[in-house]
């Protein structure tokens, strides 16, 4: 089924110089995208419209909503008109990203003086952080629910539906909806996410996710596992495992007989089947540990790629984020990861431009890590103010726009010189590729990802989708490898 997907203009949004957006499988960063929840058509009496904003466990997180929803009577529509239930799940981790929902729901209660039948929901980390406004200071929505309190939503739907507005954004510290089996609606079939945690402990003094999604819990092993198995034999090829910092991913047993940490709970899928690939996204630099890089290295099936956002280049700033890391660390992980890997496997990252108090001289520090790294992408930011977090409450944001501007223009610009060398040295070599589907560029030509995450486009010959195929790459355009099946 067509995935539909609606392209904005975010001006703080990630900038992927080397990559392309739908490429992106890191967990917390907005991709730039909406995705509407594809139609399921199964004569249902009801119809339930879902955007989703932001990050791939919001993606992933609609695919449960649209589940729980199916069994009280809702099919999804692609199309607004003709929908009896409206739901934007949201994203606030950059105030651009907030502005756009706000936007969209002007637009959507245009819709809904029209037609005064239609319900109109905000779900996600937007509905947690905002919601007495939205329901009573701008009152443009019916209902809010928070991300963990989306079991209520049939009763929440049924208090609006008596003429009351509706409303749950209390955080769990023990909700994973682990028995909920996601309708994978906006899959290409080939390829999906498993969500293995929810919530973050880290409270880096820039970010409202610990306030919106709540604390850490993990999810148990042995629902993860069935769920990958599940997948493989409904013909997918690749799972993401998502979580906010999947490298803190810990779960016992209650009987205390079991306790299995990430690199475990990755061999553990890893085994499920050797041809499923096996990607994760978020690692956080401070937990990223040897074990797990000797786990990648030991299963050709787990791919050659790491997310691992340094957010800056200076250890003072580092200290102001609030990561728990300075730069000598970070530098010993990369080490780690060239020593274990290899230098081929990929490394991405997320830097923030303009910190509170970055000076001149720390700007360049960032840039400098990037030329210690070398990046294969790159998702760049200039700071953006939360209110609540740690930085909003202690923290001046003092640097003029116009600089952190141009600090950020000069760190994609060094992104994009080592993405470029990484991309060229793929040249030349036999890449085993995931066919994912035909290339925006052509009919004739397919596109699919290596292990590194890098998009190949070849010519279509007689493979399909779900293919793995060996492709010798002979050029690069920066953005993707260019080759043919050998």
């Amino acid at each position: 089924m067509s995935q539909p997907l609606l392209t904005l203009d975010f001006l703080d949004t990630p900038t992927l110089p080397t990559a392309a957006v739908d490429a992106a499988t890191h967990a917390h960063e907005p991709s730039g995208q909406v995705r509407v929840q594809a139609a399921t058509r199964t004569g249902k009496s009801r119809k339930l419209y879902i955007e989703s904003y932001g990050c791939q466990m919001n993606f992933s997180d609609s695919e449960i909503v649209s589940s729980i929803l199916f069994e009280q009577g809702f099919d999804t529509t692609d199309q607004l008109e003709g929908a009896d239930l409206v739901l934007l799940n949201t994203c606030s981790i950059r105030e651009k990203a907030e502005q756009t929902v706000r936007m969209r729901l002007s637009q959507i209660n245009s819709h809904k003086k029209r037609n005064p039948g239609l319900l109109v929901g905000v779900l996600g980390c937007m509905a947690e952080r905002l919601k007495s406004k939205f329901l009573e200071e701008e009152k443009l929505v019916d209902l809010v629910v928070g991300p963990d309190a989306y079991r209520d939503l049939p009763q929440l739907i049924q208090q609006v539906d008596g003429g009351q507005k509706a409303v749950n954004v209390l955080l769990s510290r023990e909700e994973t909806y682990a028995d909920i089996t996601p309708v994978r609606l906006n899959s290409n079939g080939i390829t999906a996410f498993i969500s293995i945690m929810r919530g973050c402990d880290n409270m880096c003094s820039f970010c409202v996710v610990p306030f919106t999604r709540g604390r850490e819990r993990s999810r148990d092993a042995h629902s993860i596992v069935q769920e990958a198995r599940d997948l493989v034999a409904a013909g997918y090829k690749e799972v993401t495992l998502l979580g906010q910092n999947v490298d803190s991913y810990k779960w016992a047993s209650e009987d205390g007989t079991e306790a299995v940490n990430f690199a475990q709970l990755l061999e553990r899928v890893a085994l499920v089947n050797p041809l499923l690939r096996v990607r994760f996204s978020t690692s956080h630099p401070k937990d990223i540990t040897d074990e797990v890089l000797h786990t990648m290295a030991s299963y050709d099936n787990i791919c050659k790629y790491i997310h691992l956002p340094a957010q800056s280049g200076n250890s003072r700033v580092l200290a102001l984020m609030n990561r728990t890391y300075d730069r000598p660390w970070y530098e010993e992980r990369v080490r780690a990861i060239r020593r274990i890997m290899g230098e081929d496997c990929a490394i991405s990252t997320d830097m923030i431009a303009g910190f509170c108090s970055e000076t001149e001289e720390e700007h360049q520090d960032t840039l400098s890590l990037i030329d210690f790294v070398q990046y294969d992408m790159g998702y760049n930011f200039f700071y953006s103010e939360r209110p609540g977090t740690l930085a909003a409450r202690k923290l001046a944001d003092d640097i003029p726009l116009e600089v952190k501007k141009r600090r950020l223009q000069e760190v994609i610009d060094r992104q994009q010189l080592h993405a470029r060398a990484r991309y060229a040295r793929m040249v030349g070599r036999v890449h085993q590729v995931l066919v994912e589907g035909r290339s925006k560029r052509s009919e004739e030509q397919l596109s699919g990802r290596n292990s590194q995450n890098q998009v190949v486009i070849f010519p279509r010959g007689t493979a399909q989708k779900g293919d793995y195929v060996n492709v010798l790459v002979t050029s690069t355009t920066g953005a993707a490898l260019i080759g043919e099946i050998v």
